[in-house]
């Protein structure tokens, strides 16, 4: 029977554990040797380590999913994201629970460096059912310094939607219409049916995101994104 070839040190790479103080290089190649987990974040040099994922997050999120790409698939130049990896300098790898960008082919302040995503998202959606504190805390500190220019907080089991537009005092609160229509300043024409997103109801966020798209503001917004070189 053959003998085992032996492991040098150098070769074995340490888990990923809740609190470990690392890098966003070192946060990386660990993760990297972790095929099976899917969902881990370094929020200022801490590793922070994925809750259970309910029911009710999952319908939440995956109707905001289904809002935010419909407005890209109408918007050339705009891509949503879920459950992405993003660089955000030596001590900070996100992993926000959807985005919104403009392409940066298209003028979007974001880029894409080897496999990930690198700067800021134009926009980012974090669906809280645990650990308020740490997206109206620590991501929310972090999103801001970085340029996110709009971020919003979805509470579904309160019923409760946070969102911030950012302005040059930081991010400031934008609250929905007295029709409960959610405006965003960033992407004019993506409107948000609020009380139909705690109905998990798509027809009813679809039929107001339509509304939005057949605005001239939104007409104006994507034929003005600058698109790619020739």
């Amino acid at each position: 029977m053959p003998l085992a070839t032996p492991v040098s040190p150098e070769t074995l790479s340490e888990p990923l554990l809740e609190g470990d103080c690392l890098t966003s290089s070192e946060f990386i190649r660990r993760w990297e040797d972790m095929p099976d987990l899917k969902r881990a974040e370094l929020i200022d040099g801490f590793v922070n380590m994925p809750s259970p994922v309910s029911v009710r997050h999952e319908d939440t999120e995956s109707r905001v999913t289904f809002w935010l790409s419909s407005y890209a698939l109408a918007t050339p130049g705009c891509r949503s994201g879920l459950e992405a990896t993003w660089v955000m300098g030596e001590r900070n790898v996100p992993q926000p629970d959807i985005t919104l960008t403009i392409l940066p082919e298209y003028g979007g302040q974001s880029r894409i460096e080897g496999q990930y995503h690198s700067g800021a998202p134009e926009l980012v959606v974090e669906v809280a059912v645990s650990r308020y504190s740490r997206d109206f805390g620590a991501k929310k500190r972090l999103y801001e310094q970085m340029g996110v220019r709009e971020y919003g907080i979805v509470l579904p089991g309160e019923e409760k939607l946070f969102w911030f537009g950012r302005s040059a005092a930081g991010f400031q609160p934008l609250e929905p219409g007295a029709d409960g229509i959610l405006r965003s300043a960033c992407f004019p024409g993506l409107w948000l049916n609020v009380a139909a997103l705690w109905k998990l109801d798509l027809r009813g966020i679809h039929e107001v995101l339509q509304q939005g798209l057949a605005t001239p503001e939104h007409a104006e917004f994507a034929t003005g994104l600058i698109g790619p070189k020739s």
